[in-house]
Protein backbone atom coordinates (compact mmCIF):
# COMPACT_ATOMS: atom_id res chain seq x y z
CA UNK A 1 0.00 0.00 0.00
CA UNK A 2 1.12 3.02 -1.07
CA UNK A 3 -0.26 6.83 0.59
CA UNK A 4 0.00 10.21 -1.98
CA UNK A 5 -0.21 13.71 -1.49
CA UNK A 6 0.10 16.91 -3.17
CA UNK A 7 -0.19 19.87 -2.01
CA UNK A 8 -0.51 23.27 -4.60
CA UNK A 9 -0.42 27.01 -3.62
CA UNK A 10 -2.64 28.47 -6.29
CA UNK A 11 -3.18 32.25 -6.93
CA UNK A 12 -6.75 32.98 -8.27
CA UNK A 13 -7.58 35.28 -10.87
CA UNK A 14 -10.01 38.17 -11.27
CA UNK A 15 -11.34 37.45 -8.14
CA UNK A 16 -12.93 39.92 -5.57
CA UNK A 17 -14.42 38.05 -2.64
CA UNK A 18 -14.67 35.17 -0.51
CA UNK A 19 -17.92 34.30 -2.63
CA UNK A 20 -16.39 34.76 -5.95
CA UNK A 21 -13.11 32.51 -5.03
CA UNK A 22 -15.67 29.27 -3.56
CA UNK A 23 -16.87 29.78 -7.42
CA UNK A 24 -13.39 29.09 -8.85
CA UNK A 25 -11.88 26.31 -6.20
CA UNK A 26 -15.16 24.44 -5.90
CA UNK A 27 -15.36 22.54 -9.46
CA UNK A 28 -11.84 22.26 -9.47
CA UNK A 29 -12.01 20.23 -6.53
CA UNK A 30 -14.74 18.64 -7.80
CA UNK A 31 -13.20 17.51 -11.03
CA UNK A 32 -9.90 16.35 -9.41
CA UNK A 33 -12.37 14.17 -7.67
CA UNK A 34 -14.07 12.57 -10.22
CA UNK A 35 -11.68 12.49 -13.17
CA UNK A 36 -8.95 10.96 -10.99
CA UNK A 37 -10.87 9.35 -7.77
CA UNK A 38 -8.93 11.27 -5.24
CA UNK A 39 -9.60 13.28 -2.04
CA UNK A 40 -9.28 16.75 -2.32
CA UNK A 41 -9.84 19.77 -0.09
CA UNK A 42 -8.89 23.36 0.28
CA UNK A 43 -6.52 23.30 3.01
CA UNK A 44 -5.23 26.58 3.65
CA UNK A 45 -5.39 30.17 2.76
CA UNK A 46 -9.23 30.33 3.26
CA UNK A 47 -9.47 34.03 4.37
CA UNK A 48 -7.79 35.07 1.43
CA UNK A 49 -10.07 35.81 -1.81
CA UNK A 50 -6.57 35.55 -4.15
CA UNK A 51 -5.09 32.57 -2.90
CA UNK A 52 -5.92 28.92 -2.40
CA UNK A 53 -3.90 26.16 -0.76
CA UNK A 54 -5.79 22.61 -2.34
CA UNK A 55 -4.60 19.04 -0.85
CA UNK A 56 -4.82 15.71 -2.70
CA UNK A 57 -4.58 12.31 -0.96
CA UNK A 58 -5.15 8.74 -2.75
CA UNK A 59 -4.11 5.37 -1.29
CA UNK A 60 -2.66 3.36 -4.55
CA UNK A 61 -1.40 -0.47 -4.82
CA UNK A 62 2.59 0.71 -5.98
CA UNK A 63 4.17 3.41 -5.73
CA UNK A 64 4.59 4.66 -9.58
CA UNK A 65 0.70 4.96 -9.41
CA UNK A 66 0.36 6.96 -7.05
CA UNK A 67 3.49 9.07 -8.38
CA UNK A 68 1.22 8.97 -11.89
CA UNK A 69 -2.00 9.68 -10.43
CA UNK A 70 -0.58 13.08 -8.71
CA UNK A 71 1.59 14.13 -11.24
CA UNK A 72 -1.84 14.49 -13.86
CA UNK A 73 -3.68 16.09 -11.01
CA UNK A 74 -0.82 18.76 -11.01
CA UNK A 75 -0.97 19.28 -15.18
CA UNK A 76 -4.94 19.87 -14.39
CA UNK A 77 -4.23 22.33 -12.05
CA UNK A 78 -1.48 23.59 -14.32
CA UNK A 79 -3.93 23.89 -17.25
CA UNK A 80 -6.67 25.65 -15.21
CA UNK A 81 -6.99 29.46 -17.18
CA UNK A 82 -8.74 30.64 -14.12
CA UNK A 83 -5.38 30.05 -11.57
CA UNK A 84 -1.83 30.32 -11.70
CA UNK A 85 -0.36 27.01 -10.40
CA UNK A 86 2.72 28.68 -7.70
CA UNK A 87 3.90 25.79 -6.47
CA UNK A 88 3.20 22.27 -5.16
CA UNK A 89 4.56 19.88 -2.66
CA UNK A 90 4.60 15.99 -3.29
CA UNK A 91 5.16 13.22 -0.82
CA UNK A 92 4.39 9.12 -1.98
CA UNK A 93 4.99 7.15 1.57
CA UNK A 94 5.54 3.22 1.20
CA UNK A 95 4.44 0.76 3.28
CA UNK A 96 8.11 0.57 5.19
CA UNK A 97 7.63 4.89 5.90
CA UNK A 98 4.03 4.16 7.45
CA UNK A 99 5.39 2.07 9.99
Amino acid sequence: MVVGCLVADLLLGDVHSLKEKRGVVRPILAELRRRFDVSAAETGDQDLHRRAELSVALVAPDHGHAAEVLAACERLLAGRPEVDLLSTRTRVLDDDDLS
